[in-house]
């Protein structure tokens, strides 16, 4: 980044010297820092059996058992892909 002396600088020189130097690396640091945020997946009962070769009877278990966390919409069950994925990664055995 180049320095920039207001003494003897006119506004327009100002103002294209911030153009030039200041927009670009604000432009990289904010896009390296703010990335745009992932909607959140929810799966089935079905979707997680399915995911994780488990019967129904197993994830039921595991729901009692606050193994796998749920959430729940009238009678429906939900499970969050990012949390059934991150129970995994939690209990790899090597």
């Amino acid at each position: 980044m180049s320095t920039i002396q207001f003494i003897g600088t006119n506004p327009n020189d100002l103002i294209t010297e911030i153009k030039n130097s200041l927009i670009p690396e604000l432009k990289a640091q904010l896009s390296a820092q703010f990335q745009p945020k992932q909607p959140t997946e929810y799966l089935t009962r079905s979707e997680v059996c399915k995911l994780l070769k488990i019967d129904l009877s197993t994830l039921h278990r595991w729901r009692k058992e606050k193994v796998i966390p749920s959430y729940g919409m009238q009678n429906r069950v939900y499970f969050k892909r990012s949390e059934v994925e991150q129970i995994i990664n939690q209990n790899k055995l090597s």
